[in-house]
């Protein structure tokens, strides 16, 4: 008999859950970053993957050390319960190498299959180490399996649910932490120290270095030097009813996080008389906390705003999908994956808008293009210029966008040191064009994580459609 009690063994039953549920938790907070393959991609010799894209080497990692959490209150060495969870991982690849040759795809639930090998090898390496009786062992192993699977289906319904009817976006697991912490106030501030980058970055290196520069009042100063930024796209398909049409193109105004910066903007577009409003997303300051000063001080923004044809605009990675009928309520439409038509003397250009594609990852380019018709001419309004290269298949005639401020914070000459952003640098500001489809970056009219700007003032943009030399008769 051994020395262990029943307590012991349910410390053990608990142990394991916990580096069952470990991966799929890394997998909710950080989505496909730092995600290798254990395999890396191999197939097996019956053509079928050796184990699947799911098992991943950050997987294996965050189970053993999240699991070292557990060693003061068990009678193992303070290293063995990452010993435990690598058993525990390794018989859930075994698993998976079975589930692979028998056709399953990755992430399919199979009762009890799932579950016996990751019980079962650390299990025989408790009753190793410490004397187990078979019956403690086949007690860990049969109360895992239970558990675990109803575990795992709980986790699956939470997170990955089809949207409701009336849901305005489809809400993958990734998304669902990050929303309910950005539009849930009992959170508050804590969060934001999560956010390394917000901390190290922005408050303890590049707020201390301007202060002490003697910098940051200019900074604030260039935050509010807005420039006007004109540009003409010749668009090809564009109808002759929208040839010299006008857009006004508001993106990262964070209008929250700068005194001042409302009233300037306010004053700036009541002198641009235009044919559309476009803002692209980024309403508040920060990813969390109030919505209510942020939409005030929109509202101000949009009733100075001269535009036949009205406002409309997308959700950022700083908004929260909560703020939505608040910013209707302030005047703006919002396209959150989906399309209006515009039009003029009998013919029409598509507004396509889709939801942050940076950081919550909810855009859906399918939905949101579903009601155009074929050939139609589209504008695609998007907060992040990351989708440049899947929006392409859906040929939108001009991609519109912001997030990347142009760098904020640049060298003299305007060099981007940060562009916080996965797109190609040359896509980070100003406009660009790829295979054939016209896009334009705006440097934002606010500032984000600082209210400061350095050799790369912010912009309120005028974009003016034209049919391409050659059809004005047409």
């Amino acid at each position: 008999m051994s020395c262990v009690d029943a307590g012991t063994i349910a410390l053990f039953v608990g142990l394991l859950l916990w580096i069952n549920f470990l991966p799929p938790f890394a997998r909710l907070l950080w989505g496909e970053r730092f995600a290798a393959p254990v395999d890396g991609g191999r197939r097996f010799w019956d053509g079928r993957p050796l184990l699947g894209s799911h098992k991943t080497w950050r997987g294996v990692w965050f189970a053993m050390l999240g699991a070292l959490a557990w060693g003061p209150f068990l009678p193992l060495a303070w290293w063995e319960p990452a010993v435990v969870a690598l058993a525990a991982m390794t018989g859930d690849m075994l698993t998976s190498f079975v589930k692979r040759r028998l056709d399953a795809p990755p992430g399919a639930t199979r009762a009890v299959l799932d579950q016996f090998l990751e019980a079962l090898l650390p299990a025989l390496y408790l009753r190793a180490r410490l004397g187990l009786a078979p019956g403690e062992t086949a007690v860990i192993v049969l109360a895992f399996v239970p558990l675990a699977f109803f575990g795992a289906r709980a986790w699956h319904y939470l997170n990955y649910q089809p949207p409701s009817r009336n849901q305005l976006r489809i809400v993958r697991s990734a998304a669902r932490l990050r929303q309910w912490r950005a539009c849930h106030q009992p959170l508050a501030r804590w969060q934001a120290w999560l956010n390394f980058e917000y901390v190290l970055y922005y408050r303890l290196v590049m707020g201390w270095l301007f202060r002490r520069l003697g910098l940051y009042q200019r900074g604030q100063d260039n935050a509010l030097a807005i420039e006007l930024a004109q540009h003409t796209f010749e668009i090809a398909g564009l109808p002759p009813a929208f040839d010299g049409f006008r857009i006004l193109l508001l993106t990262d105004l964070h209008l929250d996080g700068l005194p001042g910066l409302a009233d300037r903007l306010a004053a700036i577009v009541a002198t641009l008389p235009v044919d559309l409003c476009l803002i692209g997303g980024d309403i508040r300051m920060e990813t969390y906390g109030p919505i209510a000063p942020s939409v005030r001080r929109l509202q101000r923004v949009v009733r100075r705003v001269k535009s036949r044809h009205g406002v409309f605009g997308v959700l950022g990675n700083h908004d929260c999908i909560e703020m939505v009928p608040e910013l209707e309520d302030a005047g703006v439409v919002m396209l959150v994956n989906d399309a209006w038509p515009i039009e003029r003397r009998g013919e029409q250009l598509w507004l396509v808008g889709v939801d942050d594609p940076h950081y919550y990852k909810v855009h859906d380019l399918d939905a949101a293009f579903a009601q155009v018709p074929e050939r139609a001419c589209s504008i695609l309004l998007v907060h992040s210029p990351e989708l440049y290269a899947e929006a392409v298949a859906y040929r939108p005639q001009l991609y519109l966008c912001g997030h990347t401020h142009g760098g904020q914070i640049c060298l003299p000459g305007g060099v981007k040191v940060f562009t916080h952003c996965r797109a190609p640098r040359p896509l980070c500001a100003g406009p660009w064009r790829y295979q054939g489809m016209w896009g334009y970056t705006s440097r934002g009219a606010g500032a984000s994580g600082l209210p400061l700007r350095f050799n790369c003032p912010g912009e309120v943009t005028v974009i003016t459609l034209r049919r391409p030399s050659g059809h004005d008769g047409a």
